[in-house]
């Protein structure tokens, strides 16, 4: 990669540090994408921390979706700096998703005037569920023909044209307390209750239809001589089809305890709905594949496990293309990179299809 515009850029991204919440860099990341943007014509406007840019064009316009938000905190870059290394870029939130911004911005710089009209949105709290971004995010869905997710790609570099949808809930478990020694029969033991509700839980997921029910923190108790008033866990809940979201929320509501002495709550849901593959999105990554063959890339289409912003916009209709960011690898992890020589040839693939998205 000998082009040094996309390196310095990705540089500078990374080292505006945006974890969730931290509006002073995600701000940072947001106005220097939109920098980039204003000499093609972006009209920039900020919601507290998320940006909407409209680029005027031909067409019903091309939704842009991506996040400058990061799992990692203030500080991280001190002990994980940036630096290039055989053709790889490292540095906290490089690979989801620096560089999809990237790639975004020289999409847009590539395809010049020949592109249709497009809206880019930036989440702020995408990596949190996009509780605050959600609304924000519909409403720049309105009338789009298309939208394009610069998420990664999966590790073959293919691209995404189904996500799972994703619940979270927090189960709290409220018992009686007691001596364990002297008067365990007093008590009614909230750990105990916890464990039979797991079992239940796990009993809901069903691998074949692709729904997915993992309790992966566990909380309770005091010592282990009393008998436990409380415990609690939190469920990451994955679905395939929008048919089972409601099953899956009547199953939860269901839930009875087996000892009477305790009581069950539950708060949470799903943040995210499934995007199912659509004829739409079909469509998008057939042209994708055309556009991809003549660079060089032989492009397949995968099903992922996790969410984007993306299956939010699918819900609502839109055809949706995910996955169109740069590849690397180690999301969320200390060795999290991305592969430099792909952010050109992504960039090109956008380009193409913001001029001809196949529809």
């Amino acid at each position: 990669m000998t082009d040094r515009r996309p390196i310095d850029l990705l540089r500078e991204l990374i080292e505006l540090e945006s974890p969730t919440g931290h509006s002073e860099g995600l701000r940072g990341v947001a106005d220097r994408v939109v920098a980039e943007l204003e000499p093609y014509g972006g009209e920039a406007a900020f919601t507290g921390d998320h940006l909407r840019v409209d680029l005027a064009g031909k067409g019903e316009p091309l939704l842009l979706l991506g996040h400058v938000d990061t799992v990692w905190e203030v500080g991280t870059l001190a002990g994980m700096p940036f630096r290039v290394e055989n053709g790889r870029a490292y540095g906290p939130g490089a690979y989801d998703m620096k560089a999809g911004l990237v790639v975004l911005v020289e999409a847009i710089r590539e395809a010049g005037k020949r592109r249709r009209a497009a809206r880019v949105f930036l989440t702020a709290d995408e990596e949190t569920g996009s509780l605050t971004g959600r609304p924000l995010i519909e409403e720049a869905a309105e009338g789009a023909a298309a939208a394009f997710v610069l998420e990664p790609p999966t590790q073959r570099g293919n691209l995404k044209t189904a996500r799972k949808g994703l619940a979270r809930y927090r189960l709290v478990v409220h018992g009686h307390a007691s001596h364990a020694g002297t008067h365990p029969d007093e008590g009614a033991s909230a750990v105990e209750e916890l464990a039979h509700q797991i079992l239940a839980l796990k009993g809901l997921g069903d691998p074949r239809h692709g729904i997915s029910v993992n309790v992966g923190v566990v909380r309770g108790g005091l010592r282990e001589n009393v008998v436990a008033d409380h415990a609690e866990a939190w469920i990451d809940v994955r679905v395939t089809h929008a048919a089972d979201v409601p099953k899956i929320e009547a199953a939860l509501a269901r839930l009875e305890p087996k000892d009477s002495g305790t009581r069950l709550e539950l708060e949470g849901g799903f943040t995210r709905p499934p995007l199912e593959r659509s004829p739409g999105s079909a469509r998008l990554f057939e042209q994708a594949r055309e556009h991809g063959a003549k660079l060089g890339l032989d492009l397949h289409e995968s099903a992922s496990g996790g969410g984007s912003d993306g299956n939010l916009v699918g819900a609502l209709g839109v055809p949706v293309l995910d996955g169109l960011g740069a590849e690397g690898g180690g999301a969320h992890a200390r060795d999290e990179h991305v592969l430099l020589d792909s952010i050109p040839i992504r960039a090109s693939l956008l380009a193409r299809l913001l001029i001809e998205p196949g529809l």
